[in-house]
């Protein structure tokens, strides 16, 4: 999911505007993937070479997706407010464990060699270890793979850095169907996928037919996508125990507290907007300064619209794990949280639509080390090792 398409570019010359707009690359299309089960998928390799049949192993009772509990302030009336789950697509059991099928599904790719596990890590919660990802024929994406972790409360409801995903159903069905990451057209897939022996079973349980459809197929995804939810990290024990952010935690280190401190005064107005203290995100996209000239770097939000004002905005995704998605940025420029703390210290680079908010705010060596643990208690360690959200093929 790492891919710009459409790949649009807005250049800002000294005369004027001069806007260029170019189309999907073009593509042969991909055979249709095999009935059988097994399929002969390393991940991350573009090689067909026979390997070991990949084997689905399910439990015989379906993992729980729908009735975990969450920590008071994940249910406080803003903090609510974030859910995008959307009334015609409810998280259900089977559909989650249809949906976890289908994510790692090597054979949704054109050639049987990748799926959209292979990319999003589990142990990275889900975001690639990687600067920029594998292709099914071995190309490299010209962006990171972000996490996918708590997009569930992403209240815009768009997806990817860009933005040109309008919601989980639409964004889940692009990278398949791009030309680089996975290459294989929507069409293909329901019939192979209703000659696989599990895969009716698995629509029946989810949908109540074993009816297979380019539409069920992006509904059971986004199903699991949105079942991916971090709250068990040690920032969640401490602030459980407290009735604000305010308070020291008390599980919480001396550095570790004051690095909370430090967020909230300084980082907080960005990345846990609107009053509430469970959703490390931010509701817009943002140009923090990375880059300076607009004419020779991503244009980010501003290829996709066209729009001069937007031109090197991105989205932010979810700061919980923040210890285990790197690399940073969309780009994975920054290879560490300190160099990610570095950037927004120094303010960033001069840019015409940097945001308002990026200013200077030189941090000495010892608050910056404070940030960095605290970021570190937003790591989920249940999160990333939970089996129903791990390979069922392994």
């Amino acid at each position: 999911m790492a891919t710009r398409l459409p790949h649009r570019h807005i250049v800002v010359v000294a005369v004027g505007l001069a806007v260029a707009a170019s189309g999907l690359m073009s593509r042969p299309l991909a055979q249709s993937a095999p009935p059988s089960r097994a399929s002969t998928a390393p991940p991350r390799s573009a090689s067909t070479a026979a390997t070991p049949a990949r084997v689905l192993r399910l439990p015989t009772v379906p993992y729980n997706y729908t009735t975990f509990e969450l920590p008071t302030h994940f249910k406080s009336p803003n903090a609510q407010l974030f859910d995008n789950t959307p009334r015609d697509n409810p998280l259900t059991d089977g559909g989650a464990t249809l949906g976890r099928v289908l994510f790692y599904d090597t054979r949704l790719s054109g050639n049987n060699t990748v799926a959209c596990g292979s990319c999003h890590a589990q142990a990275r919660a889900f975001a690639d270890p990687e600067r920029a990802s594998r292709g099914f024929t071995g190309g490299r994406t010209d962006r990171h793979a972000m996490n996918l972790g708590n997009l569930r409360y992403h209240p815009r409801g768009r997806f990817f850095w860009d933005e040109r995903g309008g919601n989980l159903e639409e964004m889940v069905l692009l990278p398949i169907e791009n030309s680089l990451e996975m290459g294989q057209p929507i069409t293909n897939l329901p019939k192979a996928l209703a000659e696989d022996r599990d895969y009716p079973a698995l629509f029946n349980a989810a949908f109540g037919s074993p009816e297979i459809t380019k539409d069920r197929i992006a509904r059971a995804l986004a199903q699991f996508v949105r079942s991916l939810v971090s709250y068990q990290s040690k920032y969640d024990t401490g602030r459980a125990a407290v009735q604000s952010n305010a308070e020291d935690f008390a599980n919480f280190t001396l550095q570790e507290n004051r690095g909370k401190a430090l967020f909230m005064r300084n980082c907080a107005i960005c990345h846990l907007p609107n009053n509430q203290e469970a959703h490390f995100i931010m509701t817009a996209p943002a140009n923090t300064g990375l880059d300076a000239d607009p004419r020779l770097s991503d244009g980010g939000v501003g290829d996709i619209t066209l729009n001069p004002a937007e031109l090197g905005l991105f989205k932010s995704p979810s700061l919980r794990n923040a210890d285990v998605t790197g690399p940073y940025m969309h780009d994975g420029r920054f290879d560490t949280l300190e160099a990610v703390i570095d950037h927004y210290s120094g303010g960033g680079k001069t840019h015409p639509n940097k945001d308002v908010r990026m200013q200077p705010l030189n941090f000495t060596l010892s608050e910056r080390a404070a940030l960095v643990a605290f970021l570190k208690t937003l790591t989920d360690q249940s999160f990333l090792t939970d089996p129903k959200f791990a390979d069922p093929f392994k």
